[in-house]
This record gives structure tokens, C-alpha cells and sequence, in this order.
């Protein structure tokens, strides 16, 4: 048999129970289709909201948070970078990737003391850029469950990563804002910011 016209049997599947949805099996009046209600809210009982919006991730309640990921003091180049901008404390330090705006993904480590925000090039191991926090406007998280994180800079141009750590980073810049200067980071959960 060609490996184009393999068939695969699939067994008789238990489809999911939805909120309000009918007796398992009795879809009729969607043609034999399971279909998904929504409910006022996304939180079920077993789940923590992340600033009451979002839910988290299962994997992502129980993480033990530690901050600096990279271990920067044993990193020369790291340290060098954010003392010679005058920062003295790092906040969080981890790798994440940074989506240009031609859509291409870029390795990044991604740095936050507690003045600044770093992007610094793993490879070359350079600062790409520095933004200061007061100059961070808010930070935009889609209601998905995925690792997306928006970072709006109304005066520079804004920037996109992805990261397993985005409830961690969000908690970091919150905190450190709030404790630099008494403006407080808006945080928007919308599939558009």
C-alpha cells in the first residue's frame, strides 16, 4: 500500500460534555455535532483566574517562581549589560522569543531590573534595546490559553514575545512599575490590543 492511501480507523469517540449541553449522545438538533455553549464565565471551580480574567494553565498553578532563570551574576556579558545602564537588582532574567514585525521569530533574553527592560541577542550576546518602564504603557495577553505577551510602548514601537513564563513576566512588570514610579501597568486580556 502507498503511503498516500493509508486508511486509518478511528474507534467510536466519546464526545466531551459541555456546559447545558444535552444527555451524551443526543445531538439532534446540531446533525450528530457536539457543540460548545458558552457560559457567563471562564472560570470553572477547579481553576484560578489570573487577575480575574484569565485562566491559567494547569501546568503553569503550581510553578515554583524563581525570577532569574539564567543565573545572571555567572554570566559576565549579562552583568555588564544592566550595571553599566545604573540598574542593581534583576528582577527576572529568562529566554523568550521575540516576534519582529515582519513576523519573524528571534531567540531573545529577555531582562527586567528594576528600572528597565532588556533585549538582549543570546548569540552575539548584545543589547538590542533597552526600555525603561516608565515608558511602558500596558501589557496585552490574548483570552487564549497560549503563550503570547504584548508589550505596548506608545512612544517606541511595541513588542511581541512568547514565553512558558508570561504570567511570571506580567507579575514582574506590574510589581516593578508600581514600586519605580506610582503609575500602576494596565494589564488587557483582548485578542487585539
Amino acid at each position: 500500500m502507498s503511503r498516500f492511501n493509508r486508511r486509518v480507523q478511528i474507534p467510536d469517540l466519546q464526545l466531551p460534555k459541555y456546559d447545558d449541553a444535552e444527555e451524551e449522545g443526543d445531538y439532534s438538533d446540531n446533525n450528530g455535532v457536539a457543540r460548545l455553549t458558552t457560559t457567563g464565565s471562564n472560570v470553572s471551580d477547579d481553576q484560578e483566574p489570573v487577575m480575574g480574567v484569565k485562566v491559567l494553565r494547569q501546568a503553569s498553578r503550581h510553578r515554583d517562581i524563581k525570577g532569574d532563570y539564567l543565573d545572571v551574576p555567572s554570566h559576565s556579558y549579562l552583568m555588564k549589560i544592566f550595571q553599566k545602564q545604573g540598574d542593581k537588582q534583576v528582577l527576572f532574567a529568562d529566554k523568550v522569543l521575540k516576534f519582529t514585525a515582519s513576523g519573524k521569530m528571534k531567540h531573545r533574553i529577555l531582562l527586567i531590573t528594576d528600572f528597565a527592560l532588556y533585549i538582549i541577542d543570546p548569540e552575539t550576546n548584545a543589547l538590542k534595546r533597552r526600555i525603561a518602564l516608565a515608558a511602558v504603557e500596558k501589557t496585552c495577553l490574548s483570552d487564549l490559553s497560549d503563550n503570547f505577551l504584548a508589550i505596548i510602548i506608545p512612544k517606541e514601537y511595541d513588542l511581541l514575545m512568547a514565553s512558558t513564563r508570561k504570567t511570571e513576566i506580567v507579575a514582574v512588570l506590574v510589581e516593578a512599575t508600581k514600586s519605580a514610579s506610582d503609575f500602576e501597568l494596565e494589564v488587557v486580556f483582548s485578542n487585539r490590543c
